[in-house]
Order: C-alpha cells, then sequence, then structure tokens
C-alpha cells in the first residue's frame, strides 16, 4: 500500500540561515520545519553551493558566529545528508544560460541550475521570483 511521494524540493541557503533566527521566529519555525521534511521525506535536497554559503554565513556573519564544533555537527547531521548535487560542467553551463535568460545573478542563476539538476520540481527561496518557472520547477517563497 505505497502512498503517493512527494515531490522533491531544493531549499536555498536563506532558508537554512532562517531556521537559526532566534529574531524572527515564524521564518524561524517554518524554515525548520521545512529542513526536518527534508530530512524525514528524503525529498528535500541541496547543493554544495548551499553547504559553503550556509557555513560561510553561519561562521563569519552572525551576530554571534556559529562555533566550529556546531558547524561541524550540522554539517554531518543536515548538510551532508542532505546535499546531493554537486559540481558539473553541466551545471555551470545551464547556470551561463539561466543566466543570460532570466538576468539572474549568475550564483543565483546556479541554485535554480542546481536545483534542476537535484530533480526538484519547487525551489524553496526568499530570494529568487516567487512563482518563476523554470521548465517544470516553480519557485516558491515559503514565508510569503
Amino acid at each position: 500500500m505505497g502512498g503517493k511521494k512527494s515531490p522533491r524540493f531544493f531549499l536555498d541557503t536563506n532558508i537554512l540561515v532562517y531556521s537559526f533566527d532566534a529574531r524572527e521566529p515564524a521564518r524561524r519555525d517554518k524554515a525548520q520545519k521545512l529542513i526536518e521534511l527534508a530530512l524525514e521525506s528524503g525529498t528535500g535536497v541541496i547543493s554544495w553551493q548551499v553547504v559553503q554559503e550556509f557555513l560561510n554565513v553561519s561562521l563569519h556573519k552572525w551576530e554571534i558566529p556559529m562555533l566550529l564544533a556546531d558547524a561541524q555537527e550540522y554539517l554531518h547531521t543536515a548538510l551532508l545528508p542532505l546535499c546531493k548535487v554537486y559540481p558539473s560542467s553541466e551545471i555551470w553551463s545551464v547556470a551561463l544560460r539561466i543566466a543570460e535568460e532570466s538576468r539572474y545573478r549568475f550564483y543565483d542563476s546556479l541554485i535554480v541550475a542546481s536545483a534542476s539538476a537535484g530533480g526538484a520540481s519547487i525551489l524553496y527561496s526568499e530570494a529568487l521570483q516567487q512563482g518563476r518557472k523554470f521548465s517544470e520547477m516553480e519557485i516558491q517563497n515559503p514565508f510569503l
């Protein structure tokens, strides 16, 4: 008796960052729920870029930076289990095409290309255009 599997989704870096933001409890709670769903269902993915961006922000840009030991633990309990998309010439090429077509900056285009490469039908991001579609994938802002 197999139930219908949820669609695959991609989490942009800002979702992970908000999951630690005590100043924005509603966003923090929504972000935490998305990450929990991603980990428990196996349908959520991130890319190597999201791992790098999150670790950089959490270690260097927060008012109170994450401790290295905590970053190491989060890397192994959340980031690595979700990371399914790694650099490739195809992703870079697709990102350049997306940048040209959408006028997005390269790193934003790389997120879109990575989400697509990861098989996501939804890209959760606060930073990108709500409702914009790229082939079969749609950008959704989970905080609206």
